[in-house]
């Protein structure tokens, strides 16, 4: 029987290369076959554990007889092919392929699967799954590489001659690890991962992911996205469900305009409002199947179970959080949590917070549901008792501040967050640290809103809203259609445009026509480099790169840099058209970058600020293939 070595360890500066690649190929599928799920060994392998130790590996020694032996057994070599007949490269771990940053991202979350199924005592089992585990294995192989090649490390040579005035000027690169860890909060209800080796505080979260179910047709009222990444694809086109079919517009009696004109639809069966749809997570709650309790460290066995269930929820669902700093601040004494627990003491979501009432805010530090209920609603629900919560447990505090990364900052949105902080800085200076990497967004409740009847209100101004526009609305009016387009209609028919049913009655005239310029629409490669640009220059770490150097200001940076470029250049090239590509663009972008990293020390500011900024446009890129795939 043929023996090969799996590693043990769970730390990735403690693996080697061919161990972290062995690592990410067990969890990640099989480009080449598209069949194999993972890398297992074939029929008659057997697989043993590295865990460091000789014995560990080689078992019995006994079998190959005594230490005088000239000839000893050598530790077997580490699983390298798959039942499949493929290797690791065809497995998700081709680093080239994929660039460092995302195959360290990999890296992690594979670590943190085998820590999981090591818990379950299954790390040698090379079937077992579980939903926790079919989650991070999802959320592993689902951040899409960028079209743009990873960039090349910049030439330091220049710069390490000597020292030379700080300076701004700047591709795109890795940052360096950090002196100390950054938190961020994160959660199961959206988007993926960031940065390997740092993490800002605030909550993340995660994709949404269904659990695996056989497709059906999405009822009525519902309306049914496809999860991005989740597309059947056959011969290498992704298969796109049929569009809507348009339904042709009859011609309508009296009765139907009567009832268009109150804005109920023609096609309606009655005139009653439609029903709403509640939620799993409403009905669950009212049903007494789930609970929302608050929880702090006070050293009651209730409290202390409660807490340890937040700790696992958290740590599983949080995968590239080291798990001793998510236990050091669930169990912190100043640390406060509210709970949802299923049927007596099982976890299933939460958020821990850390209030500051003699300052009027409090800070959310993590925020999680357990995979298996991602698509339940639990995590608007416990933001809205989250509010709730805080406005009777703490009246005088009005405030929440978070870290976000960039695939938790549309969550935060919906939940009434704002990038643009109100709150004087001398508030919150000081309590929250400004951690690189991270947006900081800021929620303020409102006094009047009740946000345990949210659904209630918004259908309230819905109604009023609705009202409004039927004193305004003319949709009921149908036109008889133009002759030229009639069927039968001769050849050759023109219309005058004064005598467009309707079209006078909107306030056009012929001068309107005659002063009229054609405008080009912009194009969605545009309007994606328009709005990078306008982010870039209002971030608050773009101030060095706003304007070009000065040879005045700095004598020698254009005998060090060859190719200067800034924001202002790029916002003159993008207003005459120069870029033609998305690619041109973030080409130049880099260039600042880069020029910025060659010219100024490592512990500048100049340097991080630059960091900072490429790592932004790096998410940027992302997120927009993520919107097209």
């Amino acid at each position: 029987m043929m023996k090969f070595a799996y590693p043990a360890s769970s730390s990735i500066d403690a693996l080697t290369p061919q161990q972290i690649a062995l690592k990410i190929a067990r969890h990640c599928p099989c480009t080449a076959c598209g069949t194999c799920k993972g890398l297992h060994p074939s029929i008659g392998v057997h697989v043993v554990l590295d865990d460091g130790s000789r014995e560990s590996i080689l078992g019995d020694l006994g079998q190959y007889g005594s230490d005088d032996d000239e000839d000893q057994p050598s530790i077997p070599p580490y699983l390298d092919i798959c039942a499949c007949g493929h290797g690791v490269v065809e497995h998700g771990a081709n680093e080239l392929q994929i660039g460092t940053e995302e195959y360290r991202r990999r890296a992690s979350y594979a670590i943190r699967i085998d820590e999981n199924m090591q818990d379950e005592g299954k790390l040698l089992d090379f079937a077992y799954s579980d939903p926790d585990i079919e989650s991070l294995r999802a959320r592993m192989t689902f951040a899409p590489a960028s079209v743009i090649a990873p960039s090349q490390p910049a030439n330091h040579d220049q710069r390490n001659k000597g020292p030379h005035k700080s300076s701004p000027a700047s591709g795109l690169r890795d940052l360096p690890p950090p002196l100390k860890k950054r938190r961020i909060s994160m959660s199961t209800l959206s988007g993926d991962d960031n940065d390997d080796d740092e993490e800002p505080l605030a909550t993340r979260v995660t994709q949404k992911t269904a659990p695996a179910k056989s497709p059906t047709k999405p009822g009525k009222g519902v309306k049914f996205v496809p999860a991005a990444g989740r597309m059947p694809v056959a011969n290498g086109k992704t298969n796109v469900e049929p569009g809507p079919r348009i339904k042709i517009e009859d011609k309508l009696d009296d009765a139907q305009l009567d009832r268009l004109a109150t804005g109920v639809p023609v096609d309606s069966e009655t005139t009653a409002p439609p029903v709403r749809v509640e939620k799993a997570a409403a009905i669950e709650l009212r049903q007494g199947i789930i609970q929302i309790m608050p929880v702090r460290n006070d050293r009651q066995p209730h409290s202390m179970v409660l807490m340890t269930g937040l700790k696992t929820l958290f740590q599983k669902q949080l995968p590239k959080m080291p798990r001793d700093y998510i236990a050091r601040l669930v169990y912190d004494a100043n640390s406060r949590a509210l709970a949802i627990v299923k049927r007596g003491y099982k976890v299933v979501g939460g958020i821990l917070f850390r209030p500051f009432p003699h300052r009027g805010f409090s800070e959310i530090v993590f925020f999680a549901t357990a995979s298996v209920d991602q698509v339940k609603g639990y995590g608007g629900m416990l933001m809205d008792h989250y509010k709730m919560h805080i406005r009777k447990a703490y009246p005088d505090m009005n405030h929440f501040l978070t870290y976000a990364d960039n695939y938790a900052v549309g969550y935060f949105e919906k939940q009434g967050f704002s990038k643009e902080i109100t709150l004087d800085r001398s508030v919150w200076a000081g309590y929250i640290k400004d951690y690189e990497g991270g947006t900081i967004m800021q929620c303020t409740m409102l006094d009047k809103v009740d946000y345990l009847d949210k659904a209630n209100i918004l259908a309230q101004q819905q109604d009023a809203i609705m009202s409004k526009i039927r004193q305004m609305s003319r949709s009921h009016v149908v036109h008889p259609g133009l002759p030229q387009f009639q069927e039968g209609a001769p050849e050759g028919v023109t219309v005058d445009p004064k005598d467009v049913p309707g079209l006078r009655e909107t306030g056009w005239t012929s001068s309107m026509a005659e002063n009229l310029t054609r405008l080009i629409p912009k194009s969605p490669d545009r309007h994606f480099m328009d709005r990078l640009l306008k982010d870039l220059q209002e971030h608050n770490q773009a101030w060095p790169f706003l304007k070009p150097v000065s040879a005045e200001d700095v004598p020698d940076y254009h005998d060090i840099v060859k190719k200067p470029m800034d924001f202002s250049t790029m916002e003159h090239k993008l207003d005459n058209n120069h870029y033609q590509t998305v690619e041109d663009f973030v080409n130049d972008a880099r260039l600042v970058f880069d020029n910025c990293r060659l010219y100024n020390l490592e512990d500048s500011v100049y340097h991080k600020c630059a960091n900072t900024l490429e790592k932004y446009v790096n998410e940027q890129l992302k997120e927009r293939i993520k919107r097209e795939s």
